[in-house]
């Protein structure tokens, strides 16, 4: 019997590659039309293939060297069950059709360079809406969407628009913040790899709505892969008449532009971002005047991220109100959620904001990778507050983690154990903030400085415990309340949490050659 399945999905995506994808491509290339796609984000499932089989997806995975063969035999055969990692179909998978994806959906599905695939699968219903639309009813929707920027600050978005479609200036930018440097954060780069046209139309339907006519990409020079697929999606947007002097042969022009970074955290900050553009030292700039008045070039600029301007397309495709029906209070839509750390199942969940931390750390990312007790967690990046047990039933929503001291900020979600060492990890903070401060202001830049050396000489018995705890605290609170930008401001998170929440920790160090070593490795 000749069979009807001929194509078979196997990811491309960094962390997929890193699991074996390429490896096992190359091994099933010849018998059948590989296409590599984006992720699903269930990396704890990769490297994973997938089998179109009159006309529905099967999933099989992890495949490692020793499945081969059961691979092979189950594809050829029809007879899927002879793989002990055959899944079944894959929009059936719990882990998947329980999710709520809005901003993924296309992930994981299609070829993310091809645009014929992505119009096929919903692309540019929203922005042929837009074009139809006068610009305001665009801002318009925005707004009753509710929704707000992913980078964290979560400032709303609609507002950012009107404010720039309102201000004057002979021209105006989209500038798409792609520089995700966040510990534990992977969505920006999922997008990018997986599904990076839904970024690029979201970044045109902001053009027509704010009268500009140019954008920029900034991405982090980490993201090689992300940056061969986005340079050829523009290419093979611009060839589809997408970008250019006429967008989809509308009096609308709008043409972008990808730049990379490099290698430097604090250009994830806005105003640092839009220097590094221009060609300048990547250091805050001091506010006001805001971006959205004077911005890129001096000029009114919309500065969004990846997660913001990607969602524009199902806002517009499918009407706010739909969006806003996703998500509690004034959380609306979905988030994804990151899943990294110490858990047995590392993945990206995109859910409605309202489920629980806990939730997450259990009965999607299976508990600890470790069998041992979670101990801490980490949410909003390495500037983030460590969450306690006691907090884990905190909904995920803006407002429900503000209510705690915590921050979403770009979703990630890094777990810990109960070996984890919260003294070094406060220390960590400091370190970190050392490294990446651009240094402009002195509260940040010393007082970093400062805070490795008093939490290294608590760890090392060098001071009483009580008088370095109140040293910390003090440089904590001058830190929060006197630095430029929010780099400074937020180091004091996870410091102030893990005092509070771990205080058992702090003192000399049980192993006191540690703090010798980082100390070096430090300097």
């Amino acid at each position: 019997m000749v069979l009807s399945m001929t194509k078979l999905f196997i990811s491309r995506d960094t962390t997929s590659v890193a699991k074996g994808s390429d490896w096992l491509a190359l091994e099933l290339k010849g018998n059948y039309e590989i296409i590599r796609t984006g992720s699903r984000g269930l990396f704890y499932l990769e490297p994973m293939v997938e089998i179109e089989f009159e006309g529905v997806r099967h999933a099989f995975g992890p495949i490692k060297p020793e499945n081969l063969d059961a691979l092979r035999a189950a594809l050829s055969s029809q007879n899927f069950s002879l793989s002990s990692q055959y899944m079944g179909a894959v929009e059936a998978l719990p882990a998947l059709t329980m999710q709520n994806r809005l901003l993924f959906k296309r992930c994981g599905v299609i070829d993310p360079l091809n645009p014929e695939c992505y119009q096929e699968f919903g692309g540019l219903v929203g922005l042929r809406r837009a074009i139809e639309c006068k610009p305001q009813r665009v801002i318009d929707e925005i707004k009753n969407s509710g929704l707000r920027g992913r980078g964290g600050a979560a400032f709303p978005t609609g507002i950012k628009w009107q404010t720039v479609s309102d201000a004057r200036g002979e021209r105006k930018f989209i500038v798409c913040n792609a520089d995700e440097g966040d510990s534990g954060t992977f969505a920006d780069r999922m997008i990018m790899e997986g599904d990076p046209m839904s970024l690029l139309e979201g970044m045109v339907i902001a053009g027509i709505a704010v009268g500009a006519t140019k954008g920029f990409i900034y991405l982090r020079e980490e993201y090689p892969r992300a940056a061969e697929v986005l340079d050829e999606a523009i290419t093979n947007f611009r060839q589809a008449g997408i970008l250019g002097k006429s967008v989809l042969g509308s009096v609308n022009e709008f043409d972008i532009e990808l730049r990379i970074g490099a290698w430097a955290y604090i250009c994830g900050e806005e105003t640092s971002l839009l220097n590094s553009i221009e060609g300048k030292r990547g250091e805050v700039r001091a506010k006001p005047p805001l971006p959205a008045i004077e911005g890129l070039f001096g000029c009114p600029t919309v500065v969004n991220n990846v997660l913001t301007l990607a969602s524009v397309p199902t806002i517009m495709a499918e009407g706010s109100a739909y969006y806003a029906g996703f998500g509690a209070g004034n959380s609306k839509g979905t988030m994804p959620f990151q899943l990294a750390g110490n858990l047995a199942n590392g993945s990206l969940v995109e859910l409605a904001f309202g489920v629980t931390l806990h939730e997450l750390l259990y009965q999607w990312g299976g508990g600890s990778k470790s069998g041992r007790p979670l101990r801490a967690v980490q949410v909003g990046g390495p500037l983030g507050t460590y969450l306690h047990p006691s907090e884990w039933s905190v909904e995920m929503t803006y407002e429900g983690l503000s209510s705690i001291g915590g921050v979403l900020g770009h979703g990630g979600i890094v777990a810990f154990d109960d070996t984890a060492d919260m003294q070094r990890q406060a220390r960590f903070a400091m370190e970190f903030c050392a490294h990446e401060s651009c240094g402009k202001c002195t509260p940040c830049r010393i007082g970093s400085q400062r805070g490795v050396e008093l939490i290294s000489q608590i760890g090392r018995g060098e001071v009483p415990l009580d008088e370095g705890r109140s040293l910390l605290i003090d440089l904590c609170d001058t830190m929060q309340f006197g630095s430029l930008c929010a780099m400074g401001g937020m180091t004091p998170f996870p410091v102030m949490s893990a005092l509070k929440h771990f205080s058992e920790d702090f003192g000399p160090a049980q192993e006191p050659v540690r703090w010798v070593e980082a100390e070096a490795e430090a300097q």
